[in-house]
């Protein structure tokens, strides 16, 4: 099957940054005090975010850059050669968005002037460039990270065609047909415990909710603790170790609630133990599941961030259904 390769997750950081660049920059003679500086700026107003004033020679090179808090702190007779910071870190025209995002990184200033060949300042970009383009990174980022947990990448259906939209969902679909085919078996077979005890009906979708979310959130964790190092299996047993305690507090918490909540509509102890029973072990194996699952994939040098979700899933309602109607077989009077 023929791979789309992926688009960067901002498509424009390669574009010019000159074309992001603002026009009111505010440039000032070296020559000028402070005091006609202050002058010259109320007659000719400033940009809409100016933040640094920078300070050219008589060919309007780019010498130095004064702050506005110095500017405003300074003396009204102190010339601007004296008082600018000669050191100026400036952006050449040339340079693309990805290169400006990467000095506004590495400088953590709030504005760089942009440069032509001579040094003559063109326009100014501020750090508003910057964080827009890690947040919409990091918008694609998390998207992307939602599709591929219910089993496909958005760069694989993005502008593709039906039918190959099709060719990479439905697999992934066929997953849950099988589970919920199997949950359907299972709730054939204890069919006659469903009748006598109308009260586990009641209470199946939200069981079968929260083993879901839990595995879900289970699996997210593991598939970011695998992108920081690979799999061993002394890595695997400390997070056991941990995914088990996670789960038991969870599912304990949860049981505890959900129990009390039957108990009091229904007024049956029996009825509230078999519920907050089966949600302590259905949130523990989901727990498991999630460190499991996608653990066992990348071992098999398959993409957990893909297959994973719909196998966690799938397990989780299997296992869920397993212990609710077992326990209440047991539980509750036939």
């Amino acid at each position: 099957m023929n791979a789309t390769p992926a688009k960067p997750a901002s498509e424009h950081l390669n574009d010019p940054v000159l074309t992001f660049a603002r026009g009111d920059v505010t440039t000032l003679p070296q020559t000028l005090t402070v005091a006609q500086a202050l002058e010259a700026i109320r007659n000719r107003g400033v940009g809409e975010k100016v933040v640094y004033f920078y300070v050219v020679d008589a060919a309007q090179r780019l010498v130095g850059v004064v702050p506005t808090r110095r500017l405003l702190t300074a003396r009204l007779d102190q010339e601007l050669g004296n008082l600018m910071i000669r050191r100026v870190i400036a952006i050449p025209h040339t340079a693309t968005v990805l290169e400006a995002c990467e000095l506004f990184t590495l400088h953590k200033f709030f504005a760089f002037p942009v440069i032509d060949e001579e040094r003559r300042v063109v326009g100014v970009v501020d750090v508003g460039l910057f964080t827009d383009e890690v947040f919409d990174i990091a918008e694609r980022e998390q998207m992307d990270g939602v599709f591929e947990a219910i089993g496909f990448r958005v760069s694989q259906v993005r502008d593709a065609s039906p039918l190959r939209a099709f060719r990479f969902r439905f697999p992934w679909l066929l997953t849950t047909i099988v589970s919920g085919t199997f949950c359907a078996f299972l709730a054939k077979l204890y069919e006659l415990t469903l009748a006598r005890s109308l009260v586990l009906a009641f209470f199946l979708t939200m069981i079968l909710g929260l083993g879901e979310s839990v595995g879900i959130q289970s699996m997210t964790v593991t598939i970011q603790a695998l992108r920081a190092q690979p799999p061993t299996l002394r890595w695997f047993w400390r997070a056991l170790r941990r995914e088990t305690a996670t789960s038991l507090l969870l599912g304990a918490a949860c049981g505890l609630l959900v129990g009390l909540t039957v108990w009091l509509l229904r007024g049956t102890e029996r009825s509230a133990f078999v519920i907050g029973a089966s949600v302590l072990l259905s949130l523990g194996t989901a727990c498991l599941g999630g460190l499991s699952v996608p653990a066992l994939l990348h071992a098999l040098k398959l993409d957990p961030k893909i297959a994973a979700g719909p196998v966690t899933l799938a397990l989780a309602d299997i296992f869920t259904l397993l212990f609710y109607f077992n326990i209440a077989r047991c539980f509750l009077p036939q």
